[in-house]
Protein backbone atom coordinates (compact mmCIF):
# COMPACT_ATOMS: atom_id res chain seq x y z
CA UNK A 1 0.00 0.00 0.00
CA UNK A 2 1.30 3.60 -0.55
CA UNK A 3 1.23 6.58 1.64
CA UNK A 4 0.67 10.16 -0.49
CA UNK A 5 2.43 13.07 0.98
CA UNK A 6 1.90 16.55 0.38
CA UNK A 7 3.30 19.84 1.07
CA UNK A 8 6.39 20.23 3.39
CA UNK A 9 5.47 16.31 4.36
CA UNK A 10 6.23 15.24 0.84
CA UNK A 11 9.90 17.29 1.63
CA UNK A 12 10.56 16.17 4.52
CA UNK A 13 10.07 12.59 3.53
CA UNK A 14 12.29 13.17 0.42
CA UNK A 15 9.03 11.65 -1.63
CA UNK A 16 5.46 11.92 -2.81
CA UNK A 17 4.50 8.64 -2.50
CA UNK A 18 6.11 6.17 0.17
CA UNK A 19 5.55 2.11 -0.23
CA UNK A 20 4.62 0.79 3.23
CA UNK A 21 4.12 -3.32 4.44
CA UNK A 22 0.35 -3.28 5.16
CA UNK A 23 -2.34 -5.67 4.07
CA UNK A 24 -6.14 -5.44 3.70
CA UNK A 25 -7.45 -5.56 7.38
CA UNK A 26 -4.37 -3.88 8.96
CA UNK A 27 -5.84 -0.47 10.26
CA UNK A 28 -4.92 3.25 9.05
CA UNK A 29 -2.97 3.27 12.09
CA UNK A 30 -1.17 0.48 11.44
CA UNK A 31 -0.12 2.09 8.05
CA UNK A 32 1.00 5.18 9.85
CA UNK A 33 3.59 3.20 12.39
CA UNK A 34 4.83 1.71 9.30
CA UNK A 35 5.36 5.35 7.17
CA UNK A 36 6.76 6.54 10.50
CA UNK A 37 9.05 4.01 10.73
CA UNK A 38 10.28 4.20 6.98
CA UNK A 39 10.41 7.65 7.13
CA UNK A 40 11.29 8.24 10.67
CA UNK A 41 12.02 12.47 10.27
CA UNK A 42 8.29 12.50 9.67
CA UNK A 43 7.01 11.54 13.20
CA UNK A 44 8.00 14.84 14.81
CA UNK A 45 5.86 16.93 12.18
CA UNK A 46 2.96 14.09 11.96
CA UNK A 47 2.67 12.97 16.16
CA UNK A 48 1.77 15.38 18.92
CA UNK A 49 2.22 13.15 21.97
CA UNK A 50 2.69 10.20 19.99
CA UNK A 51 -1.49 10.85 18.69
CA UNK A 52 -1.68 12.49 14.97
CA UNK A 53 -1.20 16.18 15.27
CA UNK A 54 -4.40 17.78 15.34
CA UNK A 55 -3.46 19.72 12.30
CA UNK A 56 -2.54 16.60 9.94
CA UNK A 57 -5.40 15.32 7.98
CA UNK A 58 -5.19 11.54 7.29
CA UNK A 59 -7.47 10.20 5.00
CA UNK A 60 -8.14 7.01 3.90
CA UNK A 61 -10.24 7.21 -0.29
CA UNK A 62 -10.54 11.03 -0.14
CA UNK A 63 -11.80 10.74 3.34
CA UNK A 64 -10.92 11.94 6.63
CA UNK A 65 -10.80 9.05 8.96
CA UNK A 66 -11.66 10.96 11.81
CA UNK A 67 -15.54 10.57 10.42
CA UNK A 68 -14.75 6.73 10.03
CA UNK A 69 -13.29 4.68 12.98
CA UNK A 70 -9.90 7.06 13.65
CA UNK A 71 -6.65 5.33 13.18
CA UNK A 72 -8.69 1.90 13.76
CA UNK A 73 -10.01 2.07 10.28
CA UNK A 74 -9.66 -1.02 8.68
CA UNK A 75 -7.85 -1.20 5.12
CA UNK A 76 -9.65 -3.05 2.14
CA UNK A 77 -7.46 -3.71 -1.13
CA UNK A 78 -7.00 -0.89 -3.90
CA UNK A 79 -7.01 1.55 -0.83
CA UNK A 80 -5.53 5.12 -1.26
CA UNK A 81 -4.15 6.89 1.70
CA UNK A 82 -3.03 10.80 2.08
CA UNK A 83 -1.46 12.65 4.89
CA UNK A 84 -2.43 16.56 4.16
CA UNK A 85 -0.92 18.67 6.53
CA UNK A 86 -2.89 22.51 7.00
CA UNK A 87 -2.85 24.45 3.57
CA UNK A 88 -3.42 27.84 3.59
CA UNK A 89 -4.42 30.00 0.39
CA UNK A 90 -5.24 33.49 -0.85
Amino acid sequence: MEWKLFADLAEIAGDRVVAVDVEPGDTVGDALGALLEARPELRERVLDDGDVADHINVLRNGSNVHHEDGMETGLDAGDELALFPPVSGG
